[in-house]
């Protein structure tokens, strides 16, 4: 089926990870930061302070190099316009369970 308009849509993921080497994960989203264009003039802190506040905080580190628009590669004819990717440490919160119901 063909539309003439683009259509809209929220996916919504939850996504189990376990992290073996945190090493590994926190280093990957210190290069990551310093290799973003980012005008550092226009930011609070530098490039070392940020980098250093990231690579110390794992969840965050974790969440930052979560790619959403890597999710839809390969898929023609579909745009991803960003996200909101957070990561959490334990298990699942029941609102993210199949089936879950919001008490009204």
């Amino acid at each position: 089926m063909k539309r003439s308009r683009p259509v809209t849509m929220q996916v919504y993921c939850r996504l189990e990870v376990v992290v073996h080497d945190p090493e590994a994960v926190t280093s990957l989203a210190g290069q990551q930061l310093r290799a973003a264009d980012i005008d550092w003039s226009e930011e609070d802190d530098d490039v070392d302070t940020a980098v250093s506040e990231l690579t110390a905080d794992l969840v965050e580190s974790l969440a930052g190099v979560v790619d959403p628009d890597r999710m839809l590669d390969g898929v023609t004819g579909v745009e991803a316009r960003g996200g909101r990717i957070w990561a959490e440490i334990g298990e699942a919160h029941q609102r993210f369970q199949p089936g879950f119901q919001d008490p009204e």
